[in-house]
């Protein structure tokens, strides 16, 4: 595949499968947080805000945890960067076994928060790798190639998790058998060796160094990410409130295979067509097409008709597939040296996952539907990021 090739003909195909593979695991982490939400509320007895402190711990990790994986990948690469976020992931998993004999939130949150900070070296570490693997004009198609099979795991999580919880089963069992998989894994890249990517220190255009800050495709790139997660997190969150909530027949179970299977299965599917589509169009062009498109969703959401904003909502994830990885490649391009520095800044963005689900729970306390209005104002600031990024590409 010419996306996985440098501009010398050398083939990286290996080592994009090795790393890709990591990126099921954290889709699996995040999505299965949407069945514990829901299932934290009925069987706690908490409220909607409270309940979305499981999101706040795991997103909050991402921002405490940023900058020394950035730093530890800095100093040891990317290889060693993996090992340790495979190995958090997996004390935090294991964590549940005792978490499920105690039934204590605060000790759910400990270990969420672990497996967050977990995540938090996976993704400093893939994100850029997969980026920088091959010739750069290629790169986001490439990470939204590599973030498809990161939608596998997100179908997979509420599917499992919907399975388990809400038919009374073991809150530890999916999380024993992710934990031994993290493992497994972490073994295998004990075991091999990654190219390492090495990056120019100066600027392409300019011919000299420059301060991160100074690039403006990346400054405003932080907050585009910031808000696409926030985005992404408030509506996976409150999905099942807010189709349970419809009075359309949907139980809790119901509502979690149509989270697993149609709003995953059309974000995954999005992902493969995104990196189709990538090939074709220049991604800041789709970035603003799809950007917009969420936008419309959205307030179709808010609105509440029905069955038109049940549809709404699932098309809404065909939309926001490709936001994550097109942003991320966007916000480091032609970064050189900074590239590893500035993937940490982008991690640490990932907190907007923390605030908009505690936000959105206080306003849709008492109707779900009008929650929405913030993954609404994001998808907002993503279509202004993708349209001033546009404009300083062609100038």
């Amino acid at each position: 595949m010419k996306i996985v090739k440098t501009k010398d003909g050398i083939s990286y195909l290996w080592p994009f499968i090795l790393v890709t593979s990591l990126f099921f695991l954290w889709g699996f982490a995040h999505s299965i947080l949407d069945v514990l939400n829901k299932h934290f509320q009925e069987v706690l007895v908490i409220s909607k805000a409270r309940s979305a402190l499981i999101q706040a711990v795991v997103y909050g990790g991402y921002f405490l945890m940023a900058l020394p994986a950035g730093a530890f990948i800095k100093r040891y690469g990317y290889r060693k960067g993996v090992i340790l976020g495979l190995l958090l992931y997996a004390v935090g998993a294991f964590m549940f076994i005792p978490g499920s004999k105690m039934m204590s939130f605060e000790f759910f949150l400990v270990s969420l928060f672990i497996i967050g900070c977990g995540l938090t070296c996976l993704e400093t570490a893939a994100n850029p790798y997969i980026t920088v693997l091959g010739e750069p004009e290629y790169g986001a198609g490439r990470l939204n190639l590599a973030q498809s099979f990161n939608g596998l795991g997100w179908i997979l999580g509420p599917l499992v998790g919907g399975l388990v919880l809400f038919d009374g089963g073991d809150i530890a069992f999916p999380y024993i058998g992710i934990g031994c998989l993290v493992v497994l894994v972490a073994f295998f890249f004990m075991r091999i060796r990654l190219p390492e990517v090495k990056e120019e220190l100066i600027d392409e255009a300019e011919g000299v160094e420059k301060g991160l800050w100074k690039y403006p495709h990346f400054t405003w790139g932080v907050v585009a990410l910031f808000c696409y997660v926030a985005a992404q997190t408030g509506i996976n969150s409150f999905f099942i409130n807010y189709v349970t909530e419809a009075n359309l027949g949907f139980n809790n179970s119901d509502a979690a295979m149509l989270l697993s299977f149609g709003g995953m299965g059309l974000f995954m599917f999005g992902r493969f067509l995104g990196s189709w589509l990538m090939n074709r169009i220049p991604a800041e062009w789709l970035l603003i097409c799809f950007s917009v498109g969420a936008s419309l969703c959205m307030l179709l959401v808010i609105v509440g008709l029905g069955w038109l904003s049940i549809s709404a909502l699932f098309v809404c994830y065909l939309f926001e597939s490709i936001m994550f990885p097109t942003i991320f490649a966007l916000s480091i391009r032609k970064l050189g040296g900074h590239t590893k520095k500035a993937s940490s800044f982008l991690i640490m963005a990932i907190v907007g996952g923390a605030v908009a689900p505690v936000l959105m729970g206080f306003i849709g306390e008492h109707n779900m539907a009008i929650g929405f209005i913030v993954p609404l104002i994001c998808f907002f600031v993503i279509a202004g990021y993708s349209i001033m990024y546009r404009r300083i590409s062609r100038s």
